[in-house]
């Protein structure tokens, strides 16, 4: 497994049965009690730094109209205030309260109240996050443990709810747990307990964690969403396109494509005026299942989008979805909308709790191959964006999220402008389906493809292998670093991604583009041996051959004017490749961290941005050099996705 290019850890092992016991004292039974209500605890005397989680039992009845409310103690966040399920970290002892408020199956309004103490101790195991999903959604649970705890003895039981399949990812120290919640008839409880022991004194620490599981109707053989989605809702309730947004963009139901007219280009908002979109416009189109993840993409198209391109760009778009299930992200010409991984908004680490981080199913494509192509965004000479370990209770401020975010903006956007180019926005009739509409078109990245084409089929048959999953021949399994060299270098893509469709050679052009010209950050390519073996590290990565900043090669210049000029308009982007430097070979022989400072002195780089400074967004967008990591950065992680289309 290629562990650190693709996020996580070797310690990954798949299809991990936990250790199932009987229900103890501290579990719930399996059914809810039909007669009544009520709220309940999981840990009934929480210390310090010992998750807190707050259940809404529901009897055997819908309930709806969920409000929490803090009542006493210190002030804590929750992120899930309408959903039956809360849970936070105490960081100060002393007495909470809460109270519930909710409508039940006769329209009635209830409330309780949950009141208790919290230890002075200092707890030294933390899981994280209780939460409701639904059944067959993915559920993740991680834990925390404090530098005493022998992490060799940390372990994980289910002990309560029907018995789930688990897999694990014990890694640097801590341990998370992935499954598919169960179908169920009724609200039902599965909850876990994670135990280790410290190393100097043998104190055993627990700590429980839940997940209440909701029934859900069964998905439909047409479903376009055939795996179970996280339950949604509008950002803005007030939204025109409220009613229709979560059914026609986020929904297992969903078996046709909805209509223009029920989910309108954005477009639409500008189409009697020259303005760009406003903010607010943007929002009524937005679907979240965590209200922070709304909040949080509103302040970056408010605080950050200064040259407004996301906005001029999300017109080709019909809504935008952020979940704590979608992962990786991607544009879909089915419903017209861009979806999210929230793993690029969040900034404190309650709201990191609330995304679930099961691997990306691609994680083991291409592990046959002896070669590798990791690539990076740079900014003098460091990283351009820092990764965190999921371990560290970080928060990150917005300029910490802007690079990778904006980068995978301009990806994904590129998409819908391809299938929705400028050009033929107000040629569709109200009544079409968004697919249709969308597949009609004169695809800009065809014409690419056809008038400036890639040259090497050998790169195209092995994206294949890399990102869609074909089982690599023997020739492509003997293939070295050299033979990779002779067909890549020579070609005209920007990156190996390029060659596994043409709608992504045609995103990965403009997206390097743009990063370059409106952040002066680069982008690495290189071509590598494939290490094996555990503790693998990012000097274990030779490089055979590499370039910073590939899109100032001469043989791409016409080929990233293509792309840029269809995407955006608006964008003088003749005028921004005049200003594109010649890209930086790397050094053979030297691994991907030594090649990370291969740029000129940062004297000769502020010279680079000073030219570039027309082209790029005001005020302080530093970055903070991040510490150099052994591991491969997350950058290497394949962000992007290309979700086939539905054949009906």
């Amino acid at each position: 497994m290629r562990a650190h290019l693709y996020g996580f850890n070797l310690g990954l092992s798949l299809a991990v049965m936990a250790t199932l016991s009987a229900c103890d004292s501290n579990s719930f039974n399996n059914e809810p009690n039909q007669n009544e209500t009520s709220l309940v605890l999981l840990d009934e005397v929480p210390a310090i730094n010992q998750g807190v989680d707050l259940l809404l039992l529901a009897a055997n009845q819908p309930i709806s109209n969920i409000l929490w409310q803090q009542t006493s103690g210190q002030a804590v966040t929750v992120l899930a205030a309408s959903s039956k399920v809360i849970s936070f970290t105490p960081v100060v002892d002393g007495e909470y309260s809460f109270t519930v408020s909710f409508t039940d199956s006769d329209n009635i309004e209830q409330v309780l109240e949950k009141t208790f103490l919290v230890e002075s101790a200092v707890h030294k195991i933390t899981a994280r996050l209780s939460h409701t999903a639904l059944a067959e959604n993915k559920v993740s649970f991680r834990s925390e443990i404090h530098q005493t705890i022998d992490a060799s003895t940390l372990t994980w039981q289910q002990v309560g709810g029907p018995t789930v399949s688990l897999t694990t990812d014990n890694s640097n120290g801590e341990l998370a747990i992935f499954f598919d919640a169960p179908k169920v008839n009724f609200d039902t409880l599965i909850t876990f307990n994670v135990s280790a022991t410290e190393a100097n004194s043998n104190i055993t620490y627990n700590d429980q964690v839940a997940v209440l599981v909701e029934p859900a109707a069964a998905i439909v053989g047409k479903a376009y969403f055939s795996d179970r989605k996280a339950k949604v809702f509008a950002y803005n309730p007030n939204s025109p396109y409220a009613e229709n947004l979560v059914n026609c963009v986020y929904s297992n139901s969903l078996t046709s494509s909805c209509t223009l007219a029920q989910t309108p280009l954005l477009a639409e908002e500008v189409k009697n005026s020259p303005t760009i979109p406003s903010v607010e416009s943007i929002m009524d189109r937005v679907v979240v299942s965590h209200q922070w993840m709304g909040d949080r993409f509103k302040d970056y198209l408010t605080n950050t989008d200064a040259n407004n391109d996301i906005r001029n760009l999300l017109r080709a778009t019909t809504a935008i979805v952020i979940a704590y299930d979608i992962r990786p992200s991607f544009y879909w010409a089915a419903t017209g909308a861009i979806y999210l991984d929230a793993e690029n908004l969040w900034l404190t680490p309650q709201e990191r709790d609330t995304i679930n981080e099961a691997p990306d199913f691609r994680a083991d494509f291409g592990n046959d191959l002896q070669f590798v192509m990791p690539w990076r965004y740079v900014k003098d000479n460091d990283y351009a964006s820092q990764s965190f370990s999921k371990s560290a209770r970080i928060t990150r401020t917005p300029t910490d999220a802007l690079y990778r975010l904006t980068s995978l903006m301009y990806h994904e956007l590129a998409h819908a402008n391809d299938f929705f180019p400028s050009n033929e926005w107000y040629t569709h009739q109200s009544g079409q389906r968004v697919l249709d509409a969308a597949v009609s078109t004169d695809f800009e990245s065809d014409q690419l493809a056809i008038s400036l084409p890639l040259a090497s089929q050998e790169m195209r048959d092995l994206g294949q292998v890399s990102f869609a999953g074909e089982t690599a021949n023997q020739t492509q399994k003997n293939y070295l670093p050299t033979d990779i060299e002779g067909f890549f270098s020579p070609d005209r893509a920007t990156d190996f991604y390029a060659y596994s469709s043409k709608r992504e050679d045609y995103a990965m052009l403009f997206e390097e583009l743009m990063m370059q010209s409106r952040f002066g950050i680069l982008r690495d390519v290189a071509i590598t041996n494939q290490p094996i073996g555990d503790n693998i590290s990012a000097r274990d990565y030779i490089v055979t051959w590499g370039q910073r900043g590939r899109i100032g090669d001469n043989k791409l210049t016409a080929r990233v004017l293509f792309s840029a000029r269809r995407v955006l308009p608006e964008f003088d982007s003749q005028a921004a490749m005049d200003l594109i430097a010649t890209p930086i070979a790397m050094t053979v022989g030297n691994n991907w961290l030594e090649n990370l400072t291969i740029s000129p002195s940062k004297t000769s780089m502020n010279h680079l941005l000073k030219q570039l400074k027309s082209y790029a967004i005001p005020g302080n967008f530093t970055q903070e050099n991040p510490a150099k990591s052994e591991l491969m950065s997350d950058d290497n992680f394949n962000r992007y996705y290309e979700k086939p289309l539905p054949k009906h």
